[in-house]
């Protein structure tokens, strides 16, 4: 019998095996989640969102084992893990608060006597799902289409599998019908296979993905040729631009918790630090001030650490200059120095590349318009973070093509908030009214 088997980033060492599931397996979690996508389509919507409450309830309750599993499994600090699990008992609370006005029917005016739009479930929603922040990936999808009356069945990474399996028993216990949340446990040479095979199974109405480019449009091409929505969310190389005029202490601060936080294991964090000349010397010192103090978890897996250590090699034999860090560190485990790279420019791995580790990666520009030039360099489009006089960030942010502009403070997503990317970053949205809408038809009713 094939087996998935996870491991503590932080020593190398092996945590658990799990017996993977076979294709009669596969099979009977697609006919649970269809027959309960059929039932739990017809609950009452109150009754829906009675139990994603239970379940931000139970997250609360047990956020101690939960973060202690994140911590096992993906590595990431106990107190960062914590604070996922946090984040998604907030999540389920807007959810269940908000999404009777969000699926509200929608009057609207024509010449019809009434008319209106409704939002009406799609059936089951196929989840592909990263290991950087395990539960939250999964229940800020979930929360969305389990409200909007859909079943959900998971793939997630077999980096992991307890967590995978953790959130299956979190919406049984809530009180989740039979079947309406499944996860199947997948080996890593299995996955492509069996995810295409899922995809163009006529059960399955849509798909969510959060990862790399390279899944995203291998997923991208199965539901298309099977004629079935998307919801993308890939990788990012986001712009964290520092104009004169900005707070270079708060902005340095902010920089460090952006592009550190999750080991910079983060879509949405900030990667390049497009800073004016003029302020340029007094934010690197800062930032390396900051980064001085920080301690940060290991990556995930040796294999990304080698890729981050590969990307600094090659931008510091490009021309980039080396202030810290730059080294796997020593011992055991996938653990890596956080790193600051000055002088970077197009053309270099940090610079081109999403650089998915602890590196920050300092562009230096002429002025504003030099800024927003090299802000919009990339085939990116996920967030962006412009710091400065409120009005002058703006009408420069405003210039910078993203999914997210923030201003004055660093991207990070909200419940309440549409979250998502343009270009190479994906498409649709999660999260908040547009996010809980991507798994509806969206039905147009006249009355004549």
């Amino acid at each position: 019998m094939s087996e998935v088997v996870t491991r503590d980033p932080a020593t190398g060492r092996e945590l658990r095996r799990y017996p993977a599931h076979d294709d009669a397996v596969v099979e009977r979690a697609l006919a649970e989640t269809s027959a309960a996508a059929r039932t739990w389509a017809a609950v009452e919507l109150p009754d829906r969102l009675a139990m994603l409450r239970a379940a931000g309830k139970l997250l609360t309750e047990r956020r101690d084992e939960y973060g202690s599993l994140i911590t096992a499994e993906m590595g990431k600090p106990l107190a960062e893990s914590l604070a996922e699990i946090d984040k998604c008992a907030w999540n389920c609370t807007v959810v269940a608060d908000l999404a009777r006005g969000w699926l509200a029917d929608s009057e609207i005016e024509s010449g019809a006597g009434r008319s209106w739009i409704s939002y009406e479930p799609l059936g089951v929603i196929f989840a592909v799902m990263p290991w950087n922040f395990p539960f939250w990936q999964v229940l800020r999808f979930a929360c969305a289409a389990l409200a909007a009356g859909n079943a959900a069945l998971l793939k997630h990474s077999p980096d992991v599998t307890g967590c995978a399996l953790a959130v299956e028993a979190l919406f049984t216990d809530a009180g989740a019908p039979a079947g309406l949340f499944r996860s199947l446990v997948i080996e890593g040479a299995r996955v492509p296979s069996v995810s295409a095979r899922i995809v163009a199974d006529p059960r399955i109405a849509a798909v969510t993905l959060t990862g790399s480019e390279r899944a995203g449009s291998a997923i991208a091409q199965a539901a298309g040729a099977a004629l079935k929505k998307t919801v993308l969310e890939l990788g990012g190389s986001d712009p964290f631009v520092v104009l004169a005029g900005a707070d270079i202490a708060g902005a340095a601060a902010a920089a460090a918790r952006s592009r550190f936080g999750n080991a910079g294991q983060s879509c949405v964090s900030a990667k390049r630090f497009i800073v004016v000349d003029e302020v340029a010397e007094r934010f690197v010192s800062a930032l390396l001030a900051e980064t001085a103090r920080l301690e940060i978890g290991p990556l995930a897996r040796a294999d990304l650490r080698d890729t981050v250590v590969r990307q600094i090699d090659e931008s510091v034999a490009a021309g980039a200059r080396l202030l810290t860090g730059g080294r796997a560190a020593a011992g055991p485990g996938f653990h890596m120095e956080a790193t600051v790279l000055d002088h970077v420019t197009p053309g270099m791995a940090a610079f081109t590349e999403e650089t998915f580790g602890p590196v920050a990666a300092v562009v230096r520009a002429r002025d504003d318009d030099h800024a927003v030039e090299l802000a919009n360099d990339t085939e990116f489009g996920l967030g962006c973070s412009v710091w400065g006089s409120a009005g002058h960030a703006l009408a420069v942010g405003r210039r910078i093509r993203s999914g997210a502009l923030f201003v004055n403070a660093p991207v990070a997503s909200d419940p309440r908030l549409p979250f998502g990317g343009i270009g190479r970053s994906g498409y649709g949205r999660e999260l908040s009214a547009e996010g809980v809408r991507e798994f509806t038809n969206v039905r147009t009713v006249v009355v004549a």
